[in-house]
């Protein structure tokens, strides 16, 4: 099955490079991909994430902020197989209302893909190496190790680069010990850490969790009496 997924995946991939800019740049893309994987195996990769410290295992992290990281930055990752079809439609369309590159459609596995390895450049070919080494890990690690590797790789502000870490900085607790206030506070920071970071405008921090809330509810992960609980909370706090 996972090898069925992966060639439905290639055949969407190269469609939509055809599309949107022909083979040179699919071809472009591979030679980015072939060049970073050549210089540095992703199992190696993999392994120097696992052994960064503070790296936090899935198991120490809450469900809570777990749904909370899969609502509000790729809510079909369990189904998808590396690569969103409906999301990279939908962001071709704003991307062509706006009349220049606003959105990627990047998964979860694709900003994995993007942190082990490219730079933040909205650029094509590098999006089209990104998409080649999320189908590898796809076929290399299932999807909690996937999200385990990515909630250890992605910047939290205040110098933190791992949810556990992040969790200890700005909360005082270990991450199996975060609340549902914590939890959906913390799966909004890396948007915008300069913005979002609690030490830098709790204000803005609680709004983007507002945002997160209401992805929650809306892939149902909560009711909405949940999210009026959570929302409540932040009220009491302020």
């Amino acid at each position: 099955m996972r090898w069925k997924n992966l060639f439905r995946a290639a055949i969407l991939f190269v469609m939509s490079v055809m599309l949107l800019a022909g083979f040179t740049v699919a071809g472009q893309g591979y030679e980015m991909y072939r060049d970073a994987t050549a210089e540095m195996s992703l199992e190696d990769k993999v392994a120097a994430v696992r052994n960064k410290e503070g790296y936090t295992p899935l198991k120490e992290l809450p469900q809570v902020y777990q749904n909370a990281v899969i609502s509000v930055e790729d809510h079909r990752f369990y189904r998808h197989f590396g690569i969103d079809p409906i999301a990279i439609g939908r962001a071709v369309l704003h991307d062509i209302q706006a009349g220049r590159y606003v959105e990627g459609g990047s998964t979860i596995t694709q900003q994995l893909a993007k942190n082990l390895y490219f730079t933040q450049e909205k650029e094509l070919t590098r999006k089209v190496a990104e998409v080649f080494v999320a189908l590898e890990l796809e076929q290399k690690y299932t999807k909690d190790e996937i999200l385990e590797l990515y909630v250890n790789s992605i910047y939290f502000g205040d110098g933190y680069y791992t949810a556990g870490d992040a969790s200890r900085g700005y909360f005082g607790k270990e991450p199996v010990e975060m609340n549902e206030y914590e939890s959906t506070l913390l799966a909004g920071i890396p948007n915008a850490p300069g913005r979002y970071a609690p030490t830098k405008s709790q204000e803005l921090a609680e709004k983007r969790q507002m945002q997160v809330l209401r992805r929650m509810k809306a892939c149902g992960y909560f009711s909405e009496e949940e999210a009026e609980t959570v929302a409540a909370q932040m009220v009491a706090l302020q």
